[in-house]
Order: C-alpha cells, then structure tokens, then sequence
C-alpha cells in the first residue's frame, strides 16, 4: 500500500474473490489528490510495475507465478512460459442502447489505449470499460454504443475484423530477409 501512496495514489476499495483458479485481489485505485480514477497509460503502467516489483521482493516465491518470473524474478518458472496466447473477441447486446464488447488478448504496453483508439476510429463510442490483465493475457470489457444504439449486425462484424486485423500476430516471411 505504501508503494501506491509513493505514486500519488489512494486504495478506496478491495474485494478478494477465491475460485478453483486460486485467490484473485482486486484493488480500486484512484489519484491521491483528485479522487478520481486513472487514466494516464504511463501511470498504468507505474502500477502495475510497482505490483511485480514488490511482489518479487516480499515474495520471491510468487516469482515463478508471475507471467514475467522468467525474465525478472529470482526463481525461474518450472514450465515455459506460454506467449502463445489466442485472441478472442466477442460482442453481445447489453439493453437496447449499448452492446458489450469483451476482448482477451496478449497483454502488451499501450493496448489499452490502442483498443480505445480503434474502436472509436471506426465512430463507435466507448460509454465505459473495464481492463484486467492475468499474467501476459489481458482482458477488456466495453461498454459500447453506435450513435445512441446497440451494434448492428452488420458494424459488430466491421468492429471484430478492425481489432482482429489489429491484433494478429505479426509473420515474416523468411524470404524478406
């Protein structure tokens, strides 16, 4: 806690939730001396930083948990680390004025943003969204809406192509060398 007090920020909220897949911590976070929540990328990224460092110092042990033990901590995961990770992008109506859109991806710096930026280049509007990472997988819920409506048919298509197209795995070609 005092790690995110040293970044400016408060802890507001916390809830621990414990399933099969073991105990997961959410943290509601907001800006010390505005109160609201963050949304500078750069700042995200401080965060989460501070969260695997300190975890890798209190708890070395959690290394080897950590997506990047591999490169970072001090005990080598005991399985290879899967980098190979499927993206999935589904879209649902959530009430006659706005659809949810739920994106699982590689996580990677700036994604977050880079999302926001396609789905509003192409005018759908982001009315508000919800972003978590797991490890190297990051997962991204909006609320979305295309002038005032849910999507049509025809514009989710449009939406899941623009955002596959995006987030395909670069190929090259041996030839290109």
């Amino acid at each position: 806690m005092s790690a995110l007090k040293n970044l400016g920020l408060n802890v507001v909220k916390a809830s621990v939730c414990l399933d099969s897949t073991g105990k997961h911590i959410k943290f509601a976070i907001t800006r010390a001396f505005t109160g609201r929540k963050i949304d500078d990328p750069e700042l995200l990224e401080a965060v989460r930083l501070t969260i695997i460092n300190n975890m890798i110092q209190y708890h070395p042990e959690s290394s080897s948990q950590l997506a990047m033990g591999a490169t970072f901590g001090p005990e080598a995961p005991t399985e290879e680390v899967d980098v190979d990770i499927a993206t999935h992008i589904d879209i649902y109506d959530d009430g006659p004025e706005r659809s949810l859109l739920v994106v699982e991806t590689a996580d990677r710096p700036g994604l977050l943003v880079d999302l926001v930026k396609i789905i509003s280049d192409i005018s759908i509007n982001v009315q508000s969204g919800e972003f978590d990472t797991e490890g190297l997988l990051a997962k991204a819920k909006f609320h979305v809406s295309y002038r005032g409506r849910t999507l049509t048919e025809a514009l989710q298509q449009v939406l899941c192509n623009s955002l596959r197209y995006f987030l395909r795995r670069p190929t090259t070609e041996d030839a290109s060398f």
